[in-house]
């Protein structure tokens, strides 16, 4: 377990090598952030509008979910493909461009629309079962969302890898995970946990200097908010792209079993043997 857990830090620390090397990277996940609030804005306007749930959850009601989960995986997938299409670029020593990137997923555009439909299925059906009245459905339900999240989390580089379909990308995914559950789960909860408490700090340190800043004046207290919210979304666009390269990494050692050129040099060449 600690040699995963050293292969894992090191994956880690040389895709934020190749991110500070090719910060336009970055621009996939901000991309996508703000193609998802445009989604999300179609969906929400007409929903309130139309008052969808005045009368609870019907069958109308239920097909508008779906559509909207759907909508939102297929905008994510696009993007997250773009990402991790852009960073095997980089991998093998390239210097990839957005369009490159957005080429990639163009080119996989069918299978990414397949695959958006089957993960709106199952996230509307984990979200039911972790908003159950019963306490057991929805540790469940939590417990199989954290699974189906590291079953599925090399699906986007084999989606941008391989000529295979949805399915085929799912079943992929998951036979990998069998090569790769210790550097999977330790890099997705590693990477959130650090992530997280840097998260943690920022909003404390944030409410306490908009604290202090009110007690001088209400404006300052608000742009001093602004700011510290501004830092946040930057976070979370950098863990998003790191955790991009980290797939499309973790990838190619799973299936070539060989470091690519941007992790030469760090002694990985052996982290994935082929069995």
């Amino acid at each position: 377990m600690f040699d995963r857990f050293s292969r894992s830090w090191e994956l880690a620390k040389a895709s934020a090598a190749v991110l500070r090397s090719d910060k336009e990277l970055m621009l996939f996940p901000v991309i996508s952030g703000l193609m998802t609030l445009v989604v999300l804005a179609t969906f929400l306007l007409p929903v309130w509008a139309l008052r969808v749930f005045s009368d609870g959850f019907n069958l109308f009601g239920a097909i508008v979910v779906f559509a909207f989960y759907f909508c939102q995986y297929a905008v994510i997938l696009f993007c997250n493909c773009a990402l991790v299409g852009a960073a095997m670029i980089r991998l093998d020593g390239g210097d990839p461009t957005l369009a490159d990137g957005f080429n990639a997923a163009k080119a996989r555009l069918p299978a990414i629309l397949g695959y958006a439909a089957i993960a709106a299925t199952v996230g509307l059906l984990l979200k039911r079962m972790k908003d159950d009245d019963n306490f057991l459905v929805r540790i469940l339900g939590s417990g199989l969302g954290a699974a189906w999240t590291l079953a599925t989390f090399l699906v986007v580089p084999v989606l941008v890898s391989q000529n295979v379909g949805p399915v085929d990308a799912l079943k992929q995914s998951a036979s990998l995970l069998k090569r790769t559950w210790g550097e999977n789960a330790i890099g997705n909860v590693g990477i959130g946990m650090v992530f997280g408490f840097i998260s943690l700090g920022i909003v404390l340190v944030g409410g306490l200097l908009a604290y202090l800043a009110a007690q001088v004046s209400l404006l300052l207290a608000i742009a001093v908010g602004v700011v510290f919210v501004i830092a946040l979304l930057l976070l979370g666009v950098y863990q998003a792209a790191l955790s991009g390269i980290y797939s499309a990494a973790l990838y190619r050692y799973a299936t070539q079993g060989e470091a690519p050129p941007a992790f030469r040099g760090m002694q990985l060449e052996h982290a994935f043997q082929p069995k």
